[in-house]
């Protein structure tokens, strides 16, 4: 899926900046603004902490767990009513968390071994 180039950890700083940078083209109140703000820049962070130092393990975790925060966000800070920053959240969410899983240390030396040797 990924390979040595990390590029998972490109991916979730263009998710996190995307998430981030989503109030300016969907509706939000204040709960959605700052959720999608803190947790997108918290996403983008554990990426660029990844290219820096990629035997960081616990950024992956770390990234991981911003995805799931971000994906329960709607209904824990009470902004399923807008459509937009809702599906950010939901779909980014997700997205990120599959990333994280892929970056993890035992997730990569599995997929390496099953990609095919010639």
């Amino acid at each position: 899926m990924f390979t040595d180039s990390r590029a998972q950890d490109f991916l979730a700083v263009v998710l996190g900046a995307f998430t981030a940078l989503s109030p300016l083209w969907v509706s939000t109140n204040d709960n959605a603004r700052w959720t999608l703000i803190v947790l997108g820049v918290l996403i983008a962070a554990t990426g660029l902490i990844q290219m820096v130092r990629a035997e960081m393990a616990a950024a992956d975790y770390a990234m991981g767990l911003f995805g799931v925060l971000l994906f329960i966000s709607p209904w824990a800070m009470d902004f399923t009513a807008f459509r937009g920053a809702s599906m950010t959240a939901w779909v980014v969410g997700v997205v990120t968390v599959v990333v994280a899983v892929a970056a993890l240390p035992a997730m990569n030396a599995r997929l390496h071994n099953m990609a095919p040797h010639h």
